[in-house]
């Protein structure tokens, strides 16, 4: 019995870290624009942005971050918040970007991708005519995945 609820206190802590270190990711790529880069105190955060083209397009003076959306999916009322949107007008495309700071990238898989199928549906009430691209940015390892 002691041992479980060491193991259960144990797992708390470890998910309580867990949440607030992505927390902190997350603040920390809302800020970011390669625009303003050189004003940004120096990091690996920064260094892997810059160093990957396909992860840069997220960050540009063009991108949106923390954007809302709303409407309805199946007669349910849906309110979301997209980490980064990139919109072009001339190629009629969208790229959406969700950061996930899990190490272990298939435990909530099916969670997340369902979480940006439902940014692409909402979006695709707006933007009826554009095409949209879902991707996740892992920041424990910074790649990128396209859902």
């Amino acid at each position: 019995m002691e041992n479980n609820l060491r193991n259960l206190l144990s797992n708390k802590d470890k998910e309580k870290y867990a949440v607030e270190a992505g927390v902190k990711t997350h603040k920390k790529l809302q800020k970011i624009s390669l625009e303003n880069i050189n004003d940004l105190p120096k990091s690996d955060l920064l260094t892997n942005i810059k160093n990957n083209l396909e992860i840069a397009h997220f960050f540009k003076k063009d991108s949106f971050t923390e954007v809302p959306v709303a409407g309805y999916i199946k007669g349910t009322f849906v309110s979301r918040r997209i980490d980064r949107m990139v919109i072009n007008h001339e190629t009629k495309t969208i790229d959406i970007l969700d950061y996930k700071t899990d190490i272990d990238k298939r435990t909530f898989y099916e969670n997340y991708k369902k979480q940006l199928l439902e940014y692409k549906t909402l979006l695709k009430d707006i933007y009826k005519e554009y095409s949209i691209n879902c991707y996740i940015l892992w920041t424990h390892d910074f790649t990128l995945e396209k859902v």
